[in-house]
């Protein structure tokens, strides 16, 4: 019998063989070195980029681990969440509200507007279905056009005694955004009123609890507050805009009547039409969601305002050819029952869509511009003190903007241009937001009774620094600026540029 012979394998051998045991057990991802599992050897079960993936850039990822830690902060987003009321709309939709409110056993019911409201249609109708129906209420009549904290919180210490089961809302975005907070701070008696305030002015805290119900009957179009859960005020002592931004602030259910804006004169009906025209524009231009940091740890910590995403999208550019169609001939033509539909109509889409996409630089710099009016009163608003309407400060600076933002994805810049009637077809990609400004600034033009830039509105070269200075805190909205710098200083040189440039359009 022959002895067994043992080969001893050669170094290559034994190399070959480790390496075909590591490929086994750990095969490449590079479709070039035999991947058992490329698509390339699975001709069955090709490899499937979503419309998803490729709207954002993103393919399916696994997991990976890493030899260092990763910086939690630096981590994109990489889901969106879409939220907005429940939405009736029609033509004396507002009679149904009584029933609403039997439906959801309302036993003691705080309505909210303010004095002008209180005497108009929309009041009357809501009056006579509470009535109808048996429903127990109190009116608070004090809501302050544009509130400050003061004006907010006198409104929470009347809601306290009476502590309502539910609000109903009548009246534009400042009343709306009142009645957010008289809830909020209902279902939290004992929170500070900063607590909840967007950081960095407030502590930032998240609504953890549900509210109570809140119906929201829209009387302007324009904040699209019925369908969101932003509230804006004037904190006073620091001269600035802020506000608070929650999913539950959201109202339970909004009324969309297209009878209780009739009343609107022809300045208000300008200045809120600008601000759907802003709301629309800028979530369509914001940032993409999947481009915002920090992902958020919990899902409860994911912010309102998130970037574009493909929903909101659908409502941000629907509402903005909508706004540009009907504004004018809503202004001009106070029976023109279409174009004042249409205008409700666009408010509300503007709102689900920014309300999700969130807003960015004409709302970031507006909140100075309104905070630190140096004495200026819109023609046409029947209040006794100095006022630069929402609509109003937010538009005015919308021509520097959208031309500073341009670069960042001329593709939908002219997109938004050629809602305004411009044909786009032989612009270069580098002047797209040369092109949006002008539209934006001939729409102005034409639409009358706008300010033609900030020095119409009593601001000069001295309040440049204080106007960017109010302006930095709006962390909220400054997150979602494509092309504003990160690093502090380089922000405010972009800044002092901006609100030169928008001196005069």
């Amino acid at each position: 019998m022959t002895a067994a012979i043992r080969v001893v394998p050669t170094k290559a051998a034994r190399a070959v063989n480790l390496l075909r045991t590591i490929q086994y057990t750990h095969p490449p991802s590079c479709p070039c070195h035999s991947n058992p599992n490329h698509h390339h050897h699975h001709q069955g079960s090709r490899h499937v980029i979503t419309r998803f993936a490729e709207r954002t850039g993103h393919q399916q990822q696994q997991r990976r681990g890493y030899a260092t830690p990763q910086d939690e902060s630096q981590l994109k987003e990489y889901a969106f969440e879409m939220a907005a009321s429940s939405i009736r709309f029609g033509p004396g939709a507002t009679q149904e509200i009584g029933m609403d409110l039997s439906n959801m056993g309302a036993k003691r019911v705080a309505v909210v507007t303010d004095a002008t409201v209180d005497k108009l249609h929309a009041m009357a109708a809501v009056r006579e279905s509470l009535a109808r129906e048996g429903i127990s209420y109190q009116v608070f009549n004090k809501t302050r056009i544009e509130p400050k904290d003061y004006s907010i919180k006198e409104a929470i210490e009347w809601t306290k005694p009476y502590d309502p089961d539910v609000f109903v809302a009548v009246g534009g975005g400042s009343v709306i955004d009142t009645a957010k907070l008289m809830n909020l701070y209902a279902c939290y008696p004992d929170a500070d009123f900063m607590d909840f305030v967007n950081a960095p002015l407030g502590k930032g805290r998240p609504i953890e609890r549900k509210l109570r119900p809140l119906i929201a009957v829209p009387t302007t179009a324009g904040t699209g507050s019925e369908t969101t859960g932003t509230a804006i005020f004037d904190l006073a002592s620091r001269r600035a805009k802020t506000g608070i931004a929650h999913r539950n602030l959201k109202p339970t259910l909004g009324i969309c009547d297209p009878l209780n804006t009739a009343t609107m004169p022809a300045a208000v009906k300008a200045s809120s039409g600008l601000d759907v025209l802003c709301h629309a524009l800028e979530s369509w231009t914001a940032i993409p969601f999947n481009e915002r940091t920090p992902r958020p740890a919990n899902p409860i910590l994911r912010p309102a305002y998130q970037g574009a995403n493909p929903i909101s999208d659908i409502f941000s550019l629907n509402a903005l050819r909508a706004t540009v169609r009907y504004l004018p001939r809503a202004v001009r033509d106070p029976e023109d029952l279409e174009a004042q539909s249409e205008m409700l109509l666009a408010a509300t889409l503007a709102g689900v869509g920014f309300g999700n996409a969130g807003v960015h630089l004409c709302h970031g710099m507006s909140y100075p511009v309104s905070g630190q009016n140096p004495g200026y009163k819109h023609r046409g608003y029947e209040v006794n003190e100095d006022i630069i309407p929402h609509g109003v400060s937010v538009a005015v600076t919308a021509p520097a903007v959208f031309r500073f933002t341009g670069a960042s994805n001329p593709e939908r810049h002219l997109a938004a241009a050629e809602a305004f009637g411009v044909d786009v077809s032989n612009v270069k990609r580098e002047s797209a937001g040369e092109v949006l400004g002008e539209a934006i600034k001939k729409f102005l033009a034409e639409l009358g009774d706008q300010p033609a830039g900030l020095r119409e509105l009593g601001f000069g070269r001295e309040h440049v620094e204080e106007l960017v200075e109010g302006t930095i805190p709006q962390a909220r909205v400054l997150m979602l600026v494509p092309g504003l710098a990160k690093e502090l200083e380089r922000e405010r040189e972009q800044l002092r540029g901006l609100f030169e440039e928008a001196m005069e359009h």
